[in-house]
Parts: C-alpha cells; structure tokens; sequence
C-alpha cells in the first residue's frame, strides 16, 4: 500500500489519456493558447500507459480513473481501455460527453458501470459561451444514452458566480426525474484560467441557494469522499459538491495522478512532479520513484495555499493549466 508522511493510503490513480481536448472551457484551457501548445509528441503510449497501471495495481491501486483533456479524442482510447480492463481495479473514466454514444459497447466489454460527464449548463447557448462550442445536444442525447444503458451518470459542472451559479436550481430540478448525480464543482485555479477569489460560489453558497426551493439530506460520507452528498427526497437523482476552496477535504485524499507525458502528481496542485516516463524508457525501476513521490505529498493542496481561498494570489501558484494535468 502506498502511504505518505500523514498515513494517507493511496489506492486511486488518474490517468491522463491526452491533454487535447474537442471543447475550449475557459476554466480549463489556458486563456491564451500558445502557438503549438498541443505539438508536443512526447505522450505515454497504450502499451506504457498498460506497463505503468500494472505497476500501480502491484503496488495497492484499486480504482483508475481515465482522463484528459477529452480521453476520448485519442485515436488508440478503445485500445488502452481494453489493455487496461485485464486488472482487478474499478475502471471509469471523465469525459465532456461528445463521443460517448461510439464508445458505449467497449464501456460495457472493459466492465466500466460509472461515466463522469462535464457539462456546465442546461442551457444551449451558456453552455456553447462556457465551452467554446456548439455541442450540447449531442452531449445531452449521449447522458440519455448512457442513462438508458444503466450507466452510473455523475454530471462535473464547475460553478462560477455571474456564470452558471443561477442554474443550480435547474440543475437539481433535473435529479427529480433521471436517475443523474450532479456535482457542483467550486472554481479551483490553474494556469491561464483567470481564476479569482470573486469568481469562486461557495459551498455555504450552494447549500442556501438549493434550501431556498428544496429540503435535502445528507448522505453518508465515504471514506475517501471528495464530495459532500445530498438527497432530495422523492427525487431519482442526487446532488453533491466539491468544496476543494472553502472546504477543502485534504486529510482524507487517496489520489495519485499520471499526466500524458508521464509526469507523476501526488497532488492536484503539486508544484512538484516525478518523470515516471523517462525512468521506464531508460530501464530503470519505478517503484523507488512512485514510492518516494507520495512520501513527499504535502498536507494540503500541495502546499501552495493552505489559507483561506479569499486570500489567495492566484499568480503565485506554480502549476500546470487543468487541460495539461488531466481532471
């Protein structure tokens, strides 16, 4: 079992299948693209990514999740998929939804129940604003999809105040009738997003705001929750929020990630990062490094703002953009 310097167990892996993406979220692009952004060629192929997991598997790993950019914009994401359902893990993967009508049956065969799926408003026209492009009812008819193949459909929708916040009634409105896991998502910083203290809607923020048309209750509280989970009761559906700002939920943090070119994060927003890639090609072993880059896990989001979030310089964050790390 993998463990860090705070006795945190480590058996939940994210896996960057590619930092190319179909959609253009302005929280997670980089604002300003640069020129050649995405040429870079040196990725992880299907046959590292499948060498890599194995390793991860021997070592605790139980639950891979697959990532990106978009994962499914790869043109080998059937292959990794299949190479990657041979291990005794839970398999699932986060997508924007685009392409997951072409990828249902290989879900099915790779034993994958549970599909995140981004989407950040119920509105046609917000939603092309947010995301750059005009994809949202094929993005609806494949939730529909996946929900009539009895896919688990938990629905990412980062939440911006003046942006989408208004749609948290309608998004909980929708968890009446379909069996839909909404999590609201507060907005987290990175590279280039133009993250700011304003623009960030609360945890406390949401809560009232749904209280003011709905009575919930809490669910209980996993032991590796990232998310506060609620009920409403009479409704198929549930709702959940990940309060990574004003409540962050660092002491209980199982996750490790793998970036497309190979780059180990113990931290979503670790300023430091393990070359796994280029020790596999030169022949060396793995182990020692994984071992020694959750050793070093720091106690709370990466040790780079460990105070309240309205106080937080967003400039001095040393990290990558979210496309180019994986979700």
């Amino acid at each position: 079992m993998l463990k860090d310097t705070f006795n945190r167990e480590h058996d939940y892996l994210r896996i960057s299948l590619t930092d190319k993406c179909n959609l253009r979220c302005s929280y997670c692009n980089p604002v300003d693209l640069p020129k050649g952004y995405f040429a870079h060629s040196d990725k992880m192929t299907a046959e590292e990514i499948d060498t890599i997991a194995g390793i991860f598997v021997q070592l605790g790993i139980k639950k891979i999740r697959l990532t990106g950019g978009e994962p499914l914009v790869r043109k080998d994401a059937k292959k990794i998929i299949r190479l990657l359902s041979k291990y005794p893990v839970e398999l699932t993967i986060t997508t924007n939804g685009v392409f997951a009508d072409e990828f249902i049956q290989d879900f099915k065969q790779a034993g994958i129940r549970s599909v995140n799926v981004s989407l950040d408003s119920l509105d046609k026209e917000k939603n092309k604003a947010i995301s750059g492009r005009d994809e949202f009812d094929r993005i609806f008819q494949n939730i529909n999809l996946l929900l009539k193949n009895n896919f688990q459909v938990k629905i990412n929708t980062v939440v911006m105040r003046n942006v989408n916040d208004d749609e948290i009634p309608r998004f909980v409105a929708w968890t009446k009738l379909e069996k839909v896991h909404v999590r609201f998502i507060e907005f987290m910083p990175f590279s280039g997003n133009a993250w700011s203290k304003e623009k960030v809607f609360s945890y406390d923020e949401m809560l009232k705001l749904i209280s003011l048309n709905h009575n919930f209750i809490k669910l209980p509280d996993e032991r590796y929750d990232t998310t506060k989970k609620y009920a409403i009761p009479g409704h198929k559906g549930t709702f959940a929020i990940i309060s990574t700002m004003s409540h962050p939920f660092c002491s209980g943090c199982n996750r490790l990630r793998l970036t497309t070119d190979g780059k180990m994060k113990n931290c979503l927003f670790s300023k430091t990062e393990t070359d796994i890639l280029g020790a596999l090609r030169k022949g060396y072993d793995i182990v020692p490094l994984i071992k020694q880059c959750v050793w070093e896990k720091e106690e709370m989001q990466g040790g780079q703002f460990i105070s309240r979030y309205e106080q937080l310089d967003s400039s001095k964050i040393n990290n990558r953009s979210m496309i180019n790390i994986g979700g």
